[in-house]
């Protein structure tokens, strides 16, 4: 990577805990509630990286969650979409209690694994909120100019439950829905013949979903020809 890269000079070394603001808070989807916040002391980032967001109680009882960052690292605000889930400590907090100018505590950006170089050819392959990374990977390889080297496969249910498809599809990703027909497409999850013009020159490919989207998209990606070594996973769900 040259010098002159904004991300040139990203170290991956250990974060410690800060804090962030709540600049703006709104609802994409009933489910769904995205944050843009100023975090202090913040930290360059790579798309596909995450924070990890700490709630602490009057008696000190503390909950945290890990949430992937959506914006890039050029934007000077931190995005990050939550998806709604009962019971949830964090996320029911952030959707239905958190204010505009209430102040977190964060840690990150974490995760090396998962991060994208901005250099290397990729593929996304994503499902419902998991699209979060891509979306950030999206943002960073048109602000650098690079937009051919990333390729998008976002797959949701429907267009009102898939975050960001609108972004996505303007960005010229393939937008599948399992529930739903779209022009030629009819309601069905992705398949070889889909996939496979999209992984050419794709040297690593982004996995991103739920427990059973990622196994279905790990074993698609395998049977297409792609080396394990070459896939990289995220898994997310329910958090007791």
């Amino acid at each position: 990577m040259s010098m002159d890269d904004p991300l040139a000079a990203v170290a991956p070394g250990a974060t410690a805990w800060t804090t962030g603001r709540i600049i703006t808070k709104d609802f994409p989807a009933p489910h769904l509630v995205r944050l843009r916040m100023h975090v202090e002391d913040r930290q360059r980032h790579w798309p596909g990286q995450h924070y990890l967001i700490r709630l602490r109680a009057p008696d000190d009882y503390t909950a945290q969650r890990s949430y992937s960052v959506a914006s890039d690292d050029s934007d000077p605000l931190v995005e990050f979409l939550v998806e709604r889930l009962p019971g949830g400590e964090v996320s029911e907090f952030l959707a239905d209690v958190a204010e505009v100018g209430d102040v977190l505590e964060l840690r990150g950006p974490i995760g090396r694994w998962f991060r994208w170089d901005t250099f290397t050819p990729a593929l996304c392959l994503v499902g419902g909120t998991g699209v979060v990374p891509a979306v950030a990977m999206t943002r960073a390889a048109r602000h650098l100019g690079r937009t051919d080297l990333l390729r998008v496969l976002a797959v949701g249910r429907s267009p009102g439950e898939l975050p960001y498809a609108d972004e996505l599809a303007q960005a010229g990703a393939t937008i599948a829905y399992t529930r739903h027909a779209t022009g030629d497409r009819p309601p069905a999850p992705p398949h070889r013949a889909e996939l496979a013009p999209l992984l050419v020159g794709a040297e690593l490919a982004y996995v991103c979903g739920s427990a059973r989207f990622a196994e279905l998209a790990e074993t698609l990606l395998l049977e297409s020809g792609l080396g394990p070594e070459a896939i990289r996973v995220e898994r997310f769900g329910v958090t007791g």
